[in-house]
């Protein structure tokens, strides 16, 4: 097998954020009077996207992206709100969240027997380091990086210079990353030197960025990397 060393993303490739974040926003909204609607969820999801695009991008910061965007959103609603404490309370809801995506504690428990795992993601260390353990998946992972405490963020260069000189014995040519993030994952992992797998579950347009591999399923990683 080529590959020894498999970085994993964990956002919608190994644990279903989608399902989470709805859950999360539902209880957040409702907590403020307002129902969830999908004009409200679009409206969320567009600043939040954007801020964490420009996170990637490096021209802000994580602590704005948290502290800033429910702000902007309840704005848009005609609410003035604290929101540093709307983040707060937000990230209470989101933490209970784990939920599987794609039979994926099978999945990693094969791989684990055959590979060496380590999570790689962006976001908040409590809120990763929580989910995956009540998802029951950090066994299956020899280290976890998360972007706040690297100092650095996928899909910048540094990010991935600091979780290298942290695996042992790593070679380039033998790691390969999975995520769902063309601009995050496939991006970073290209930046960074090594090979890429785009988990593309609703089958989207690669564009501009072209990933080494591309698969649909969880289920096409094994006879993928043992070839």
């Amino acid at each position: 097998m080529k590959y020894k060393t498999l970085l994993f993303d964990v956002d919608d490739t190994i644990l279903d954020f989608q399902d989470t974040e709805d859950q999360a926003l539902k209880a957040l909204f409702e907590a403020h009077g307002l129902e969830m609607t999908p004009e409200r969820k679009q409206s969320y999801q567009t600043i939040n996207h954007d801020l964490w695009q420009q996170f990637e991008q490096g021209k802000i910061t994580r602590d704005q992206v948290i502290n800033e965007r429910f702000g902007l959103f309840f704005e848009t609603q005609g609410i003035q709100v604290d929101s540093p404490a709307v983040e707060l309370a937000y990230r209470e809801f989101l933490n209970e969240g784990h939920k599987l995506l794609d039979n994926s504690d099978e999945i990693l428990a094969e791989l684990a027997q055959h590979f060496d795992l380590y999570v790689v993601t962006n976001g908040v260390s409590e809120t990763q380091y929580r989910r995956l353990e009540d998802a029951k998946l950090k066994p299956y992972f020899r280290d976890i990086f998360v972007s706040e405490d690297t100092g650095y963020q996928k899909p910048m260069k540094e990010y991935f210079d600091y979780v290298f000189a942290r695996i042992p014995n790593v070679k380039k040519q033998e790691t390969v990353i999975i995520g769902d993030s063309l601009t995050s994952d496939i991006l970073g992992g290209q930046l960074a030197g090594i090979d890429t797998i785009w988990f593309n579950p609703k089958k989207k347009n690669s564009g501009e960025i072209q990933p080494t591999f591309e698969i649909e399923r969880l289920q096409q990683l094994l006879p993928l990397l043992q070839h």
